[in-house]
């Protein structure tokens, strides 16, 4: 993991998400509705909404807008019902690739990532193919502030029930298990300490590197693909970019 990181990674996405807001707001609308239905309305007593609030609030989301979604849904709880699909494969040089998908039309989300998969240079696998390379874990990344206590910081952190604090020069990032993760996040929100990102994620435990310009033309061929496609939730994948 050398040279790997995250916080360039970070300002990768932001740059993404920045030039394709309405894709990224209407996968979050989506997230809403499905925490909604799953749990209510109410996110006091709905951890799944809370989370999904607050990577709402994460990627500029309006608060208007967060409401209108969870009114919309509470109101609709016979409506449209998304599906959650994840699918699997390799990009160019073998690099891993793990796409989650929310769709209303799972015949069309197969062929839209089956596509992608095929136009970047890699193919499609089975279910389970390359999710053995990857650990499931929550991920908080907070950027360095002169008004943030780092030793604080892991203190809550730790408190709450994170595994590992990592300090880079650009901040923190903390890893926690999946079933604390809403109590890391809430602990560090409670503290006004602010998140760039704070999602369940999947982390490679190897990362490939691409060094031929024609594989790394394909892999973002086929990053960007999967990024217009607004069914598509999250891309995780082992490229050390």
């Amino acid at each position: 993991m050398s040279g790997h990181s995250k916080f360039a990674n970070i300002k990768h996405k932001k740059e993404k998400n920045d030039a394709a807001k309405g894709k990224i707001f209407t996968v979050i609308g989506r997230e809403l509705a499905v925490a909604v239905k799953a749990g209510g309305a109410d996110p006091a007593s709905n951890s799944r909404l809370r989370d999904a609030i607050a990577k709402a609030k994460a990627n500029n989301m309006p608060n208007d807008t967060i409401e209108r979604s969870i009114k919309k849904a509470a109101g609709d709880l016979d409506g449209v019902n998304y599906e959650n699909i994840t699918y699997e494969g390799y990009g160019p040089k073998g690099v891993a690739v793990i796409v989650e998908v929310l769709t209303d039309n799972k015949n069309r989300s197969a062929a839209n990532v089956r596509s992608a998969f095929t136009k970047g240079g890699g193919n499609m696998g089975t279910s389970g193919c390359v999710s053995f390379m990857f650990d499931e874990k929550g991920q908080i990344m907070i950027e360095k502030d002169d008004d943030i206590d780092g030793d604080e910081l892991e203190m809550i952190a730790i408190e709450a029930g994170a595994e590992d604090i990592i300090v880079e020069d650009e901040g923190y990032e903390i890893i926690t298990a999946p079933e604390d993760f809403s109590a890391v996040r809430e602990a560090i929100e409670a503290a006004g300490i602010p998140m760039a990102e704070a999602e369940i994620t999947m982390i490679p435990q190897t990362y490939t590197e691409l060094t031929d310009p024609d594989d790394i033309k394909k892999m973002n061929r086929l990053l960007d693909l999967l990024d217009e496609d607004d069914d598509v939730k999250n891309v995780y994948h082992s490229w050390d970019e």
